[in-house]
């Protein structure tokens, strides 16, 4: 009762005028009823159709060409729409789902170790920290086999056993080997698949592709989603696409910290924009920390870079367990190790989710015990697994990754251990959407890491790739058909409309390039990442929000004061692409940190300090917020609307992996 109390004070004392107000409770209509195994069918069935010849005359948009704007594209194609595909990279290829190394999930048990659609369903959920839709996750689980089964038809090259079968193996957060995988490259091959399928409607007339193409504005014209204002990066010229329905398939806004494990150009500003016109926020707080990535090695680096969670299948996570000790790691005796995760969690041991294995590792970093430079980093050892299975095995499973952290450190991890610390990497968070992945304008539908629907509050290793290709194959495919079966009643796009969004772009671009200050875009961007780093990070706190939100209003206001973007308008400016995407990111920033200032308990990614148990772990508290918070941008201020959370198929209750 005393945290529900402090947690309803909480509430009364941050709903100020200025920080956020509550507005109406919001709910998902789409959703079917009825036994949860059944909703996904039930829900296909119920869904009008759009005949053949009807879908030659609908136009789609797809921004985005990574797993889930990828295969969303070509299957759009393939069912007959006329699609407009846009990327801002000079090939679909570069997405950055590309980067993904790890494997995907899928509900096959091939190796017959008690794995199932419901045990997927189940440790998703429970990984979520009870923060996601069943109903989502569910048809998430269920979808995944029929991902296997499409990707190898395609032809993708997954790792396979002595006898010919696909091999599989264990990620966070589960005791079960799901996981299919292509070496530590396994979102390249994903990637290279769906990209084939595009190509093949390219080649049949169905798909147009413009690369260096950077949405940045969404047009609605009699409430609905009618079509894109895009920049062409490479001559500077404006353009306005139309369509019937638009598609919003850009990845997540981990970039909002600076330093992540995502390629530079990750961004916000589609989802953003989107946002600002009416498509509400779901859960921007919730951020995804992987507890496996390089440590940074100094102020100069822009990017960090993410060690495949595969290797805690085989290496061992430690740390000496005398404070400062600084002798190199061969030298440190087992008896004087703390192999801390297999210490505290028994039942999983390396193989905790994300969220928890990241806190474990600052924590005993905080203690003194951290390894590297500044004591920032622990070790993942593989010494065991090489004496177990031999090099040759280990090289075969891990190769490339074991050859991409050599020549970024230097050090030879087959010989020594190699050094990891947690580090920005996925985003829970994005724009809300129903069960038929539309989000509150009608007609815009978001896909992949883009929206917020199936992860909750941490999401568990492997599941990007699987939720990117089941929302682009299976479900919006579906889904948008039942909206596009009506696209006669829409009407025509208003002129007037279309005028407003352009006119938004253009006066944003002349604002940028007005300024003529003494700063860089980049330079912003840094100080914005190391305060959201810092207070909004692996931990908050009420006091640390509160500072954060003192200090990014200032420094925004500072950057439209003083920032320099050389160049113009026309040609390739990538300083003006760089400030537009920076700018973006201050609004977002502070909306994250409402959001987990808001959210008084500690779920998955979002651990607030002061709600946590004896032993340290996140406290959730369901009575108070077991809802999604879909944020609605107003010229005041955000306003909170609350989806309710109701579990009737897994019981909530305190994550335990112990």
């Amino acid at each position: 009762m005393k945290f529900r109390r402090r947690a309803q004070q909480q509430e009364e004392h941050v709903s100020l005028p200025g920080m956020y107000r509550v507005g109406e409770p919001i709910r998902d209509t789409k959703a079917p009823e009825g036994p949860i195994e059944e909703r996904w069918d039930k829900r296909r069935f119920s869904a009008k159709l759009v005949n053949p010849v009807n879908k030659r005359k609908l136009t789609v948009i797809v921004v985005g060409t990574g797993l889930a704007g990828g295969s969303a594209a070509a299957t759009l194609g393939e069912l007959g729409y006329k699609v407009k595909s846009f990327c801002y990279q000079d090939s679909p290829r570069r997405a950055h789902s590309i980067a993904a190394q790890g494997g995907i999930n899928a509900a096959k048990n091939y190796r017959g170790d008690g794995d199932s659609v419901y045990r997927l369903f189940y440790d998703t959920v429970k990984g979520g920290d009870y923060r996601a839709r069943e109903s989502n996750v569910y048809r998430l689980a269920q979808v995944s086999v029929n991902i296997i089964d499409q990707a190898v038809a395609q032809g993708v090259p997954f790792a396979r056993e002595y006898g010919g079968l696909l091999d599989t193996r264990s990620f966070g957060g589960t005791q079960v080997s799901r996981t299919f995988y292509a070496r530590g490259q396994t979102g390249q091959q994903l990637l290279l698949g769906a990209y084939q399928a595009l190509e093949r409607q390219v080649a049949a007339g169905n798909v147009e592709v413009h690369t260096r193409h950077e949405m940045l504005e969404l047009i609605v014209s009699g409430g609905r989603a009618r079509g894109v204002v895009v920049r062409d990066m490479v001559t500077g010229e404006i353009e306005t696409h139309l369509a019937d329905a638009v598609v919003l398939a850009s990845g997540g806004y981990g970039n909002v910290f600076y330093l992540s494990t995502n390629a530079k150009g990750c961004n916000t500003t589609a989802i953003w924009r989107a946002h600002k016109k009416g498509a509400h926020f779901g859960n921007p707080c919730y951020t995804q920390i992987h507890p496996t990535c390089i440590p940074q090695s100094g102020d100069h680096q822009s990017k960090l870079t993410l060690m495949s969670e595969s290797l805690r299948n085989d290496g061992r996570v430690w740390v000496p367990k005398r404070k400062g000790d600084g002798r190199a790691p061969g030298d440190i005796p087992e008896d004087e190790r703390d192999y801390y995760l297999e210490r505290i969690y028994p039942a999983f041991g390396n193989l905790v989710p994300r969220d928890i294995a990241s806190r474990a590792a600052k924590n005993v970093c905080d203690e003194g015990r951290g390894v590297g430079p500044g004591g920032l980093g622990v070790y993942l050892d593989f010494a065991d697994a090489i004496r177990r299975m031999g090099r040759e095995a280990v090289e075969k499973k891990y190769g490339n990754l074991f050859e991409m952290y050599e020549r970024i450190t230097g050090e030879n991890p087959y010989e020594v251990p190699m050094r990891i610390y947690p580090a920005v990497h996925y985003t829970m968070g994005g724009l809300w959407v129903d069960y038929d992945l539309q989000s509150t304008i009608p007609g815009l539908f978001v896909v992949g890491e883009a929206n917020f629907s199936d992860h909750g509050a941490n999401r568990l290793g492997a599941s990007a790739l699987m939720q990117g290709l089941a929302d682009g194959y299976f479900v919006l495919p579906t889904t948008i058909g039942d909206y596009l079966a009506g696209a006669g009643t829409f009407g025509p796009v208003e002129e007037g409309d279309v005028a407003e969004a352009r006119k938004a772009v253009q006066d944003k671009i002349d604002k940028l390039l007005s300024v003529n200050g003494n700063r860089t875009a980049d330079s912003y961007h840094r100080e914005l990442g190391r305060i959201m780093w810092d207070y909004c990070g692996m931990e908050r706190t009420e006091e640390s929000l509160r500072k954060a939100l003192e200090r990014i209003p200032e420094l925004r206001e500072e950057f439209w004061n003083n920032v320099k973007v050389p160049g113009d308008p026309e040609g390739l400016n990538q300083a003006l692409e760089r400030a537009g995407r920076v700018a973006d990111f201050f609004e977002l920033a502070e909306l994250m940190c409402i959001d987990a200032l808001h959210r008084t308990e500690s779920c998955g990614g979002h651990f607030r300090a002061e709600s946590q148990d004896a032993d340290g772990e996140a406290l959730r508290d369901d009575e108070n917020f077991a809802y999604v918070a879909a944020w609605e941008w107003t010229p005041e201020g955000p306003v909170l609307h609350k989806e309710e959370l109701n579990y009737e198929y897994v019981k909530m209750t305190q994550r335990s992996y112990k």
